[in-house]
């Protein structure tokens, strides 16, 4: 029997570096036996393509909403993707939400992909609405690209939500006035969660919307001692190095950390001669190595200690002004304990919220 299901809590499935795809089906029906709301999935240019996952995830469950979280507009034709959504959509009878997001410049830039812009995030997000709603498009010309004609089915009267990957004031302020969900990212600080909630409720207010119907999920690492050090050395050290090697700048940036402590950390050999991704190829000794340069304050931002620390911590976000809290970077068998506690402290639960043994 499944637990009453918590539309709060998320996670990511295949969190970090997976050796094979096919783990996402035992994830996801964990998942969705544990309760937990929703399953995200984060495209990679390897064995995560997202629309493959999100097709598999929805096969195998039949409660969990599934979330893109995101694919990049601009990979994929505009019909594509918004048959795709719609697709997912009727193949879960209303579970799935399409998740975009900026990219990563540096990786973008490699592969010859243009950037994305805010502006043609929200020209696309307008686009999928249209297409959705059974329009047909003549003669597009936006930031997002010009088409002679664009049309699923002039039948369609499709419901799906959108979601929005945001890091920055514009990105967040866009998130409030055209989508139905914005994602924080990993470790941000109490004080960018607060700030960003505001940032994203405040433009949903200016746009004439209500700010409540504008979900935000805080992303938080969910790491608790039950798991063994090295694993949790991987999940909070590796995953945090990863992001300071593709966008350390914004992260800086953003959580208004400083910059120098980041300079020096580029400068370091072992980071300059990273395989690739630190979260997928560095060694437990390079781990601890890669500890040292980082502060603190910057690994603080997580759900650690026990599972009722964890917990607690949880709960935290939402008093924060998070709407629901992604248990980041762990599997749901890992998240288990953390989900036990959780149930305990969860705002407004009642003794029927606890899942029958």
């Amino acid at each position: 029997m499944n637990a009453p299901r918590m539309d709060e809590i998320g996670f990511y499935a295949l969190a970090g570096a997976p050796e094979s795809p096919r783990a996402l089906i035992g994830e996801v029906q964990r998942a969705e036996q544990l309760g937990i709301g929703t399953a995200f999935l984060s495209e990679r240019f390897n064995i995560k393509e997202a629309a493959t996952l999100s097709g598999a995830a929805g096969a195998v469950s039949s409660e969990i909403r599934i979330a893109t979280a995101a694919t990049n507009h601009n990979t994929r034709h505009p019909i594509v993707t918004a048959a795709y959504a719609t697709t997912m959509h009727r193949l879960t009878g209303g579970r799935f939400m399409l998740g975009i997001g900026r990219g990563i410049r540096p990786l973008f830039a490699a592969f010859g992909i243009p950037q994305i812009t805010t502006a043609q995030m929200e020209d696309f997000a307008l686009l999928m609405r249209r297409l959705w709603r059974g329009e047909t498009v003549i003669g597009h010309d936006g930031p997002c690209g010009r088409w002679p004609v664009l049309r699923l089915d002039p039948t369609f009267r499709e419901e799906i939500p959108l979601g929005l990957v945001a890091f920055g004031p514009n990105s967040l302020a866009l998130g409030g006035r055209v989508f139905d969900a914005v994602i924080l990212h990993t470790f941000f600080t109490d004080e960018t969660l607060v700030r960003c909630v505001k940032t994203v409720k405040e433009a949903a207010e200016r746009a004439g919307r209500d700010p409540a119907s504008v979900k935000v999920w805080s992303c938080f690492a969910t790491v608790g001692d039950h798991l063994p050090e090295p694993l949790r050395l991987a999940k909070t050290v590796g995953r945090l190095a990863t992001y300071l090697q593709g966008y350390g700048d914004l992260l800086v940036e953003t959580n208004r950390w400083d910059p120098a402590v980041l300079a020096r950390f580029r400068a370091d050999p072992l980071v300059q001669k990273a395989r690739g991704a630190i979260d997928a190829t560095a060694t437990p000794e390079e781990l601890e190595h890669f500890a040292t340069l980082l502060p603190a304050e910057w690994l603080a931002p997580a759900a650690t200690g026990s599972p009722q620390r964890c917990a607690d911590a949880v709960v935290r976000q939402m008093q924060r002004g998070a709407d629901a809290v992604i248990l980041h970077g762990a599997t749901p068998a890992e998240l288990e304990p953390v989900l036990d506690a959780y149930r305990r402290v969860r705002p407004g639960s009642t003794a029927s919220d606890q899942p029958k043994r």
